[in-house]
């Protein structure tokens, strides 16, 4: 259920841009967006700060698509989000000595793994946040926005799942052996 929680709104905008184009998507990814807020804060009575931030961008980039009626804007979305995640990545490591990767995992599992281990995950998140925010601008100014869109939805979440698991792997050698 989570799963669909987290997705839902990049889900339905999909369905809506393939049925109504890309404004008409872009009001239906701001309304599911600001529906996962209020769900997850009736489910869990908090919303994670991912949330919060990607609503505040989905808002403000969506918003100046719709009133300027450009598609530009709802383009530069997930660069933005890409390469805000790894700044905030970044910067807690570098100014508050923070791998908040461990941090945001410590709540589901403590894997007690040493900071060395954590630093170069934390890294490698960051030079991935970095490529797709790259890759996300590339795509998006230039190749039309039918094909933008099917990278953001299916390209972007494969990548991200191969990414995942590869790190998950990469953790794996350095958690304890289980009798």
């Amino acid at each position: 259920m989570q799963f669909l929680a987290d997705f839902f709104p990049l889900l339905l905008f999909f369905v809506v841009f393939k049925l109504w184009g890309i404004y008409v998507a872009t009001a239906a990814a701001i309304v599911a967006s600001v529906v996962q807020i209020a769900y997850l804060r009736w489910r869990r009575g908090r919303v994670q700060l991912v949330h919060w931030l990607t609503l505040a961008i989905i808002v403000i980039f969506g918003g100046a698509t719709l009133l300027l009626h450009d598609d530009t804007f709802i383009k530069w979305k997930p660069t933005v989000l890409y390469w805000l995640f790894g700044a905030i990545l970044a910067i807690g490591r570098l100014v508050f000595r923070k791998n908040l990767i461990a941090v945001l995992l410590k709540d589901m599992v403590d894997l007690g793994l040493p900071d060395s281990v954590w630093a170069r995950i934390t890294w490698s998140w960051v030079a991935f946040f970095a490529v797709m925010g790259a890759a996300n601008w590339y795509i998006a100014f230039h190749f039309t926005t039918d094909v933008w869109v099917n990278f953001k939805v299916w390209g972007a979440l494969g990548l991200f799942l191969l990414f995942a698991v590869g790190q998950a792997f990469a953790l794996a050698r350095y958690l304890p052996e289980r009798s």
